[in-house]
């Protein structure tokens, strides 16, 4: 399947991710705004809420960002010794 994005619902699903809450109501009454009939509006303000939130779930955490500072840390260490080690005895 082909996934299409236009500027609103890039919009819509950025808002939504900043907010993280989607509102469907919202997201429905700006496509009726724009032109979109009701129950297609409905619709599509589902698949959009939708999307944002298997999106948004993916994020990763603070948790995920410190462990990986961590590892990180502990690699750049590893390398710093790894090239000590070969300068002073190599």
């Amino acid at each position: 399947m082909v996934q299409r994005r236009g500027a609103m619902s890039e919009g819509l699903c950025y808002l939504a991710v900043m907010a993280m809450v989607p509102d469907t109501l919202t997201s429905a009454e700006l496509l009726e705004e724009a032109g979109v009939p009701r129950r297609q509006a409905a619709a599509q303000a589902r698949a959009i809420d939708l999307g944002c939130a298997e999106a948004v779930s993916d994020l990763p955490t603070k948790a995920d960002l410190k462990a990986l500072e961590v590892r990180l840390l502990l690699y750049g260490v590893s390398l710093a010794g790894l090239l000590f080690a070969a300068l002073r005895f190599g």
